[in-house]
C-alpha cells in the first residue's frame, strides 16, 4: 500500500495558515455573540444614519434591531470558519477574508449604534480623508520598491512634508505654493536615499531609518525654535472643499468620494495612473524588470540604476504630497510627529495591496477606517477604554502584516544593490 503523499514546505504553510483563518474566524463569530449580541435586549435597535447635510437626495435611515442582526452576522461568520477548516475556499480565500472582515466591523459598528445612532456616511467620508497619507506613503513605496529600492524613510518624507507645506504655505499665503515646497523637499530626501542605497551600497533599512530620524529631529526642534515663537509661520491657508457636479449629490456614495479638496483628487487620479504606467506602459515594464532581475535587465540595455535613482525620488515627491495633506490639506498647522507613524502604516498598506497601486488604496481605506472608527467610537458612550480605541489603528496594521505577510510576494531584486559586472 502506497505510503500518504508527502506535502511540500509550502504546502504545510498553505495548509496551516488555513486552519488559522478558520480558527479566527470562529473565534470572531463568538466575539460577536459573547460580547456584542448577549448583552442587548432583543427589543434594542441600531440606526445608521445614511443621510449627508449636502447632497440633494437623502436616503433613508437603516433602523437594525441589534441583537438578532449580529446573531445573523455571527451565524454566517462560524459558517465561513467551519468551511475555512474542513476544505478551505482555494483562490477565493482574499474574498471571503474581506467579507468576514466587512461582517465583523458591521457588527461592530451595529453593537457601538445600539439604542442609539451613528452617522455611518460621516465615518466612510471621514475613512476616505484618513487613508489618504497612508495611500500616498504606500504609492511612494510602490514606486521604489518595484525598482529594487527599500523606501523605510517614507514617515520622515510625509513629516518634512507636512513642515515645509506649512512654513511656505504660511509666507506666501499660498496653499499651492506650500504644496509645491512639500514635493520638492519629499525628493531632496528621496535623493538622499538614493544617493545612500545605490551609490554607496549603505544597508537600505539603516539608511531610511537615519532620514527618519533626521526629519523627526530637525522638524521637532525646528517647530520649537521657529514655529511656536512665529506663530504666523504655521498658520497656512488650507485647500477648499470642491464637491464635483452632478457626482457629488449621488446619495451615499457622493458625500464620501467627491466632496473632498484637491489633494484627495489628485491621489484617486495617481492610483490610476500608477497602475496604468506600471503595467501598460514600456515606463513601467523596465522599471518591474529592474525589481525583478537587473542583470537581465542590464544586459538588454537598460541603466538600471538611472530607473532606481529615477524611481525613488519620484517616490519621494509624491510623499512630500501626502505631506502635504496634513498641514494645507487638513488641519492648518503643523505638530511635532503629526503623521503618528502614517508612513509605516502606509507600508503595511502596500504589502497588503501586493505592491499594487489599486490594492494598496484599498488596503489603505481599511487602515483609514480603523482610524476614523477610533475616533468616532471614542466619542461615543460605550465601554471601551480610551486606549485601545487609540491602538485599533495600529493593531490593524500588525493583523494585517503578520497574517497576510506570507500570502504576497514583494518584487525579487528588493533591497539588492546592483554593482555593474
Amino acid at each position: 500500500m502506497a505510503g500518504a503523499p508527502t506535502l511540500t514546505a509550502t504546502e504545510r504553510a498553505a495548509r496551516r495558515r488555513q486552519r488559522v483563518l478558520g480558527i479566527v474566524y470562529l473565534a470572531l463569530a463568538v466575539v460577536i455573540v459573547l460580547f456584542f449580541a448577549l448583552p442587548l435586549d432583543l427589543s434594542t435597535r441600531s440606526i445608521l444614519v445614511l443621510r449627508s447635510g449636502t447632497a440633494a437626495i437623502q436616503p433613508p435611515d437603516l433602523v437594525l434591531p441589534s441583537a438578532i442582526t449580529m446573531y445573523l452576522l455571527a451565524l454566517g461568520v462560524a459558517m465561513a470558519g467551519t468551511i475555512q477548516l474542513t476544505r478551505g475556499f482555494g483562490a477565493r480565500w482574499a474574498v471571503v477574508l474581506a467579507a468576514v472582515a466587512a461582517a465583523f466591523i458591521f457588527g461592530f459598528l451595529t453593537w457601538v449604534a445600539a439604542g442609539q445612532s451613528m452617522n455611518l456616511t460621516g465615518v466612510l467620508q471621514s475613512s476616505v480623508a484618513r487613508s489618504v497619507p497612508i495611500v500616498f506613503g504606500a504609492l511612494s513605496g510602490i514606486l521604489c520598491e518595484r525598482s529594487g529600492v527599500i523606501n523605510i524613510a517614507i514617515e520622515g518624507m510625509l513629516l518634512s512634508g507636512a513642515f515645509v507645506a506649512a512654513v511656505v504655505g504660511s509666507v506666501t499665503a499660498n496653499p499651492w505654493i506650500g504644496i509645491a515646497g512639500a514635493i520638492l523637499v519629499g525628493a531632496l530626501l528621496a535623493a538622499l536615499l538614493a544617493v545612500l542605497a545605490i551609490r554607496y551600497l549603505v544597508d537600505q533599512i539603516i539608511a531610511g531609518f537615519v532620514i527618519n530620524i533626521l526629519a523627526v529631529g530637525l522638524t521637532s526642534f525646528l517647530s520649537v525654535r521657529l514655529l511656536v515663537p512665529n506663530q504666523a509661520l504655521n498658520n497656512p491657508p488650507i485647500l477648499p472643499i470642491v464637491p464635483l457636479p452632478l457626482l457629488s449629490d449621488i446619495p451615499v456614495l457622493g458625500p464620501i468620494l467627491f466632496r473632498h479638496n484637491m489633494i484627495v483628487y489628485s491621489l484617486f487620479i495617481l492610483v490610476a495612473v500608477i497602475f496604468f504606467g506600471l503595467f501598460y506602459t514600456r515606463w513601467g515594464l523596465r522599471v518591474r524588470a529592474v525589481g525583478e532581475h537587473p542583470q537581465a535587465a542590464d544586459t538588454v540595455g537598460i541603466n538600471v540604476n538611472f530607473i532606481r535613482y529615477r524611481n525613488v525620488i519620484l517616490g519621494g515627491m509624491v510623499a512630500g504630497l501626502g505631506g502635504a495633506f496634513f498641514t494645507v490639506g487638513s488641519t492648518g498647522g503643523f505638530e511635532r510627529e503629526m503623521t503618528a507613524g502614517r508612513g509605516f502604516i502606509g507600508l503595511a498598506a502596500m504589502i497588503f495591496g501586493g505592491w499594487n497601486p489599486i490594492g494598496a488604496g484599498l488596503a489603505g481605506l481599511v487602515f483609514g477606517f480603523a482610524d476614523s472608527i477610533q475616533s468616532r467610537t471614542a466619542i461615543l458612550n460605550i465601554p471601551i477604554p480610551s486606549e485601545f480605541l487609540l491602538m485599533v489603528p495600529y493593531v490593524v496594521t500588525i493583523i494585517v502584516v503578520a497574517g497576510l505577510v506570507g500570502r504576497v510576494r514583494a518584487p525579487a531584486a528588493d533591497g539588492k544593490p546592483y554593482q555593474k559586472e
